[in-house]
């Protein structure tokens, strides 16, 4: 039996011109993806866990702007101000995401790694569409920033 691919899709730090408790909360909240993931219409059946809006346990539907494709979502990890993680699953794919944040003077950086497991006749086409999906991964991290700048500076 073949293993499954198991591919970095994006190692990258995006800065935030915004203090690390506000960054966190904001990512952290799956209500506000829709603000800034571009690859979402809306979320769906948010069962939040305990007090903190994306806290461990926590899950959701993403639904996709591609037709049929509309992983079920769970939070693995919440450490405010430290690292958020979360896997998406569909079908036989899983897709995590990890978050840690470091502040610095003006704001803080968040390193996002995000890491894609296909069965192994998908990893060629997970090579393929590697460099794309970080591009937009970045992008809407990027986007994030924007909007959370744009909210400071009010």
């Amino acid at each position: 039996m073949l293993s499954p691919a198991r591919v970095t899709v994006i190692d990258s730090v995006v800065a935030f011109d915004a203090p690390i408790d506000v960054v966190f909360d904001y990512l952290a909240d799956p209500a506000n993806r829709p603000e800034w993931q571009s690859s979402l219409r809306r979320i769906d059946d948010l069962r939040q866990v305990g007090d903190r809006a994306g806290g461990v346990g926590t899950s959701w539907t993403d639904v996709t702007v591609v037709p049929g494709v509309s992983p079920r979502m769970e939070v693995t990890a919440c450490e405010p101000g430290r690292v958020w993680r979360e896997i998406g699953r569909w079908r036989s794919v899983d897709a995590v995401l990890t978050l840690t944040f470091e502040e610095r003077e003006g704001g803080t950086d968040v390193h996002a790694e995000a890491v894609l497991t296909v069965p192994a006749v998908g990893g060629l086409v997970l090579s393929a569409t590697r460099w794309p999906a970080a591009r937009a991964v970045r992008a809407d991290l990027d986007r994030a920033a924007r909007i959370l700048a744009g909210r400071s500076s009010r």
